[in-house]
């Protein structure tokens, strides 16, 4: 089986040193169980275990009341607790007082734990409260355009995609695999599989799987239609600015209700929401926030989205591994499609013209930015001073 590395394998490598819980977290289905088994495979020593936490079998030997009878039952499984041992647990979530467990076998033994959770809503809460101090969390997120191309096994450079030079060679060469990322996105099995038709499938599966087994787990939302029929509504919002009061009108729910599933949404990974980047807040508009899913295939599965609205989604998830991101906007209605760590604006365009670069830097200016980039799809004739979306690995 070939091993496609992903970017945060060699932090999570070398937080095994670290007696802190290493808590890999994220959305069903990005790869959190092979990252967790890869780790390890690696470990040295043979005191070690996996528990896959779907098992029945394995949730209840977490559920004794009696602490004792757990280190039994994990010793018979062949962990010697006279020593340091290395326990994996996937899938936490299922056993919500596992946390108890996990702080007292931690406070006892010498075992470095990894476990992997598969939303951020269960896992932020509870174990900010037990595990304060004991743990550090790694999110993961669906690929980024590079770790896709390295799944593809297509070779890029790494430069610093604010110094890359538009090079019509490299463009025509990946292209075609930028335009199946904007399309299908980054769920590892969606990337790797062969055909449009299974591509699909998968991502129906993910979407549902999320509707009907994460949220009812995780949440009090009991109506999977609501959820569906919200997801659909803030999907075809892609790069907008959120109005909860006509969201609310239009779904029939009310707006608390819709803030509750928008938050749920969020801790959970499948949307983000920007805050606008504001210095003079007389000036701009500063509480609503724009939306983006975390996925351009779970977007594009839910609506039709317009060519556009998938490309600056896409150069969303590009950019939000790059720093933390804001939005500009003044009340006149001009914006900044996106802000860099409160220090670069990013203007997105399918095919940007130089009057997009003059606008953009005098925008910048307004805002304080000392930096601005234009970000564009395609190739655009005698001009050049942007950069292609595809060199953002």
């Amino acid at each position: 089986m070939v091993f496609f590395e992903r970017k945060i394998f060699p932090l999570l490598k070398e937080h095994l040193k670290k007696k802190q819980i290493t808590v890999i977290t994220g959305m069903r289905r990005t790869g959190k169980t092979t990252l967790a088994k890869q780790l390890l495979s690696g470990i040295v020593s043979k005191n070690k275990i996996y528990v896959d936490l779907e098992r029945v079998d394995n949730r209840e030997i977490f559920l004794e009341k009696n602490y004792d009878s757990i280190v039994r039952s994990l010793s018979g499984l062949g962990l010697d607790f006279s020593k340091k041992c290395f326990i994996v647990i996937d899938e936490i979530q299922l056993v919500p007082e596992i946390a108890s467990v996990l702080k007292y076998l931690y406070d006892t033994f010498d075992i470095k734990f990894v476990v992997t959770g598969s939303s951020s809503y269960y896992l932020k809460n509870l174990f900010s409260e037990s595990l304060a101090g004991r743990k550090k969390l790694f999110e993961l997120f669906p690929l980024d355009f590079g770790e896709f191309l390295f799944f593809k096994q297509v070779s890029f450079s790494k430069n610093n995609f604010l110094n890359a030079d538009f090079s019509p060679a490299e463009f025509a060469r990946l292209k075609s695999f930028y335009g199946e990322f904007v399309e299908f996105g980054g769920f590892p099995e969606v990337v790797l599989a062969k055909s449009v038709s299974d591509k699909r499938d998968f991502i129906s599966d993910i979407v549902s799987s999320y509707v009907n087994i994460d949220i009812k787990t995780l949440a009090d939302f009991r109506d999977s239609k609501n959820v569906y029929n919200l997801l659909k509504l803030l999907a075809a919002r892609i790069g907008s600015r959120l109005d909860y009061s006509k969201l609310s009108s239009i779904s029939g729910l009310s707006r608390q209700t819709v803030l509750n599933y928008a938050d749920f949404f969020e801790k959970t990974f499948l949307i983000k929401r920007l805050a606008v980047f504001s210095k003079k807040p007389d000036k701009e508009i500063v509480k609503a926030q724009k939306l983006f899913f975390c996925d351009n295939g779970i977007a594009n599965f839910l609506v039709e989205l317009s060519s556009g609205a998938q490309f600056e989604n896409a150069v969303f998830n590009q950019l939000k591994h790059k720093g933390e991101l804001n939005y500009y906007s003044l009340k006149t209605g001009k914006e900044i499609d996106f802000v860099l760590d409160k220090s670069a604006g990013f203007e997105v365009k399918e095919s940007p013209i130089e009057q997009d670069l003059k606008n953009l830097k005098l925008l910048a200016k307004t805002a304080g930015l000392k930096k601005a980039f234009l970000i564009g799809k395609n190739q655009v004739p005698k001009f050049s001073k942007y950069i292609w979306a595809g060199n953002i690995k």
